[in-house]
Order: C-alpha cells, then structure tokens, then sequence
C-alpha cells in the first residue's frame, strides 16, 4: 500500500507528463513526505496516456489511463485507469483494480478509492484480498494502510484450500495472517461444519479459535458444543475449555478441558471429566477420561465414579480405574471371560459393552454394596464378576469367597453366586453372628431384595435360634452337603439343612460368642460403602487383610 501514498505525494508536488507508449526503463519521481520531509523514489513504469481536466482554479483532475502500473518499494499498483484529486486528497481507480504487496499480499477489485491523507483504502466490487495461503472474497472492503488491516461490513467468506468460512462481518490482520469473524459465522469443511457468533481463524497455521458459543458437527453427525478452544484443521487436532459436551451417538464427554485428536480418534477430558452413555444409562464420573472413537472405548482414572441408573436404585461404581469397551463377535463366555475389543464404530449396540474396573473396586445401592480388588461387567449377561477378596453386603448379609458373580436383571440384583470359600455371615447383636459357608453359595433377590441363598458342598453353619418371642434358645452348629437361608421381610427368616446333616445346639447360657466363628470368619463392616458419598472412603486401607 506504500505505492499509494508515493501517488499521493506525486501528485502534490509535481506533476509528469507519461509518454503514450510503455517505458522501457520506469520514470523515477522523487517525493517529500510533508508529515516527517522524508524523500522517497516513486516509478511509474506504465500508462498508455494521460489527462488532466480543470474543475476550477483550485481542483485540477489528472487521469492516467491504460494499463497504469506503478511501484514503491516492494509494493507495485495496477489498474485500468486512475484518477487524481488533489484538492479532497483522494484517488481513485477503475477496473482490474490490483495490488501487490511484497509479494505477500494481494488486493484486487473494480474499484478503489483512496483517502491519502488518512492512509485508508476503500475497495468495492468484487473484491478479493490473498496472502498465499487463503483467499477474502467480499464486496466492499475497507484497508488501512499503516496497520495493514482489512474491515468487511457486508459479509465475506474466506477460502483456505478445503475450508470455507462465512460472515456478516469480518476483519483481516495481514501481518499476522488473522481473520476475526464475527456475527453468523459458518465454517465448512469436509469433515467438520460449524456455527457461532464470533470465531478467529489463522490461514497460515489453519487454526481456528473459539471464542463464543460455537456448534461443530463432523460428518457423521456428532456434535461438540464449546465456547473456548481452538481446532487445528491442518493437523485434525483440537482442544476446547470451558466444560465443551462432545456428543457421539448416544455417548457424551465432558469436561473443564477436553482435547481431541481426529488422527487417532482419542478425546482426553480432565477436571471434572463425565461420560454418559444415554442408552446403556451408564453415566462415569472422573478426573480424567479417555475415549477413543475408533475403538469405541473410555478409560476413567484419577477418582472415577461409573453410575449405572434405574429408576430408584442406581448402582454406584468407583475403582482406581474403570476401562468400557466393546465386545467382538464371539469373543465372551461366562466362564472364562475374554475381551476382545470391536473396533467397528459403526455399531453402538450398548448391550454388546463391557466395564472393568481395577484395583479398589467398590459398589453401592440401596439394596447391595460390595468392594473387591477388580471387576467385569458385561451389558450382554448383565452380570458383575468381583474378582480377588470380593465382598457382597446385601439386606444384612456379609457374603465372601474367591471369585463372586452378580447377576442382575434391569440392573437390580437377581441372582449371585460365589465361586469357592463361599460364607455369609449375619450379625443378629453384638458380637453374635449366624454363619454359614460352603463350597459355592448361590442367592436369589426378589424385587432387588435377598429371598433366598443355598450353601453347598462341604456347607457348615453357625445360628442363633430364638423362640417365637424373637428370645435367644442357643446356637446351633450343623454340617450339611447343602444348607439353605430362607429371608423375609428383609431379614433372615430361618435355616434349613438338606442331605447328610448333622448338628449340636447350645445352650445360650452355656455359649462362649468368641467361639461361637466359622473358620475363615471375619466381619468387615468398617469396608462397607454406607452411603454413595462414602465411596472413596477407605478404599485403600486394610489392603491385602481380607
């Protein structure tokens, strides 16, 4: 834009007469800046003719005409014809209009008008301005000259190879290679399109920045819905502040900070990261979560809380980490569980899903609590598989053994049976404990509440038999090859001994209540989830001690 004010100067000071035929060599004018008296060089190496018209005794008009070309510096001005007013300090040229600055900028249009002594262009009809890398397309376009910054107020669109972005208005920083959109932004692109009010965007780097309310949705669908960040569409990266919600069929992820990566399909959430899974109900709460798109997995550390939700007794999960993924065709069964992970995005059937947690595991419902080193969840069976020193609490009952299976149904608890070293354990008062352990315990639930659990294999058992006043008779030790728990009204209601059995009653006066323990008898109260809120606590003491 330098060109435009050596004109300026020119015209001011002298004025040439151009032959009417192309210059071999430029014509060079030296010019005085009247602002600092500096001295600069113009050349005018072309224009077919010249004119000049007089208004009056003060304003004279001076034309050149035909293919006029100019240059300062570095800078070089074309157009068709140009037109000098030396009295309001303007000039103005007409058709193929164009500007090339440094070989960095070029401005073309139809028309031009230039303000000399404020430095201010203003262009219009098909108005165009690129640095190399993206193209301004508008037709009315305001430049000033000094601070290199182009102003639309009457909508443009920027085109950046594959990438196209709109708005009413805009401002262009070509120092910087910064557009500022504003007011009915749209940016499409093959893989993403986006809405906002306000958004800027670099056309050197490709990065556009959020900062507004902005709705992105890729091509199949998926929506994020952000008001800071930026996204990097030369490197298909992104990260957005501000708790954005990115949705995936279904799936949600948010967080105070989420980054995302369309290469390898992985999104990190950190701070108060949540996933939900609107149509398995699993909502997972964490510090940090990793989903990844092509996998169709997530993995939840740092403090992370799955909720499985029903109607009015969610299940509540916490472990030091909780992984999600989906099963591949023939690849589970109950007895030995094997997770090969789908890779196909396309199917987001969430029965098919699987949850593990590692390491602290803990649950809680109204009806069921239960810790326990590690965990399998599959959607496909509905059932919990606790792993390494799990414990069950449910209506009162401690139930222990090797391995634990949960089955449940709606997920509400139906059925669960302990593999091995299976013992369940009632405390009836204080330091009194009815007992029963066996080779394999299964229990039943009716309505999400204990009705009925079977001991079998080597089964032993420990009761406290009362009369029908609810009074202490004595303590009845028996063996059976199956020992049964009949429940009602959410307590235990009697003990029934089936095959082989045998047993000794105490008298209650007689019994010493420390003697009175099965071996392996431990009560572990203090581990219990009392509440949701408890979930955390204690997670790691006594480790190693059941």
């Amino acid at each position: 834009m330098k060109q435009l004010v050596f004109l300026c100067s020119l015209i001011f000071s002298s004025f040439i007469i151009i032959p009417a035929y192309a210059q071999q060599q430029p014509i060079p004018i030296k010019i005085k800046d009247k602002d600092d008296d500096t001295v600069r060089i113009i050349y005018i190496w072309h224009a077919d003719r010249l004119r000049e018209e007089t208004k009056d005794s003060t304003n004279k008009l001076q034309s050149l005409i035909g293919k006029v070309k100019l240059q300062e510096e570095s800078t070089f001005f074309y157009c068709d014809s140009l037109v000098i007013n030396q009295k309001d300090n303007i000039l103005e040229a007409f058709g193929n209009v164009h500007i090339n600055d440094s070989d960095t900028t070029n401005i073309y249009s139809q028309y031009m008008k230039y303000l000399t002594d404020k430095k201010y262009v203003y262009f219009q009809k098909k108005v165009s301005m690129t640095d190399g890398k993206g193209t301004l397309y508008t037709d009315d376009l305001q430049y000033d000259t000094r601070q290199r910054i182009g102003i639309y107020s009457n909508g443009g669109r920027v085109i950046n190879k594959t990438t196209v972005l709109t708005s009413k208005e805009g401002t262009y920083y070509a120092d910087t290679k910064d557009v500022y959109f504003r007011k009915d932004v749209v940016m499409k692109d093959p893989r993403y399109n986006l809405t906002a009010d306000s958004l800027l965007y670099n056309t050197k780097s490709q990065i556009a920045t959020f900062i507004t309310k902005t709705l992105i949705v890729d091509s199949s669908g998926n929506t994020i819905r952000t008001k800071d960040g930026f996204y990097d569409l030369a490197n298909h990266k992104a990260q957005f502040g501000k708790r954005p919600v990115i949705q995936n069929q279904g799936q949600e992820i948010t967080g105070n900070d989420v980054q995302f990566d369309e290469v390898t399909g992985k999104s990190i959430a950190t701070g108060n990261a949540v996933y939900k899974d609107t149509a398995q109900g699993i909502t997972v709460i964490g510090n940090r979560l990793i989903a990844d798109k092509k996998t169709n997995t997530f993995l939840a550390t740092e403090n992370p809380l799955a909720i499985l939700k029903q109607d009015k007794d969610s299940i509540y999960i916490t472990a030091d980490t909780l992984f999600s993924g989906k099963f591949s065709d023939s690849t589970f069964s109950d007895s030995s569980v094997v997770t090969t992970i789908d890779n196909s995005p396309a199917k987001n059937d969430s029965s098919n899903r699987f949850l593990q947690g590692y390491h602290h595991v803990r649950i809680f419902s109204d009806s069921l609590q239960a810790v326990s080193d590690s965990l399998f969840y599959s959607g496909r069976d509905s059932v919990f598989r606790l792993f390494t020193h799990p414990i069950v609490w449910a209506n009162g009952n401690q139930i222990t053994g090797d391995t634990i299976y949960l089955y449940t149904q709606n997920k509400k608890p139906k059925r669960l049976y302990v593999f091995e070293n299976g013992m369940i354990v009632n405390q009836l008062a204080t330091n009194m404990y009815n007992q029963i352990k066996g080779t394999t315990i299964n229990g039943y639930f009716k309505n999400g509440e204990m009705d009925y659990m079977r001991a079998k294999g080597n089964a032993e058992s420990y009761y406290y038999a009362q009369d029908a006043n609810k009074a202490l008779v004595g303590v009845n030790h028996s063996t059976a090859d199956v020992i049964d728990m009949i429940f009602k009204d959410k307590a235990l209601n009697r003990v029934v001994l089936r095959s082989d059995a045998e047993g000794t009653m105490y008298p209650i006066r007689q019994v010493v209540l420390d003697d009175m323990r099965l071996r392996g008898f431990k009560w572990y109260e203090n581990k219990r989830p009392k509440t949701k809120f408890e979930l955390f606590e204690n997670a790691h003491e006594e480790e190693g001690k059941n």
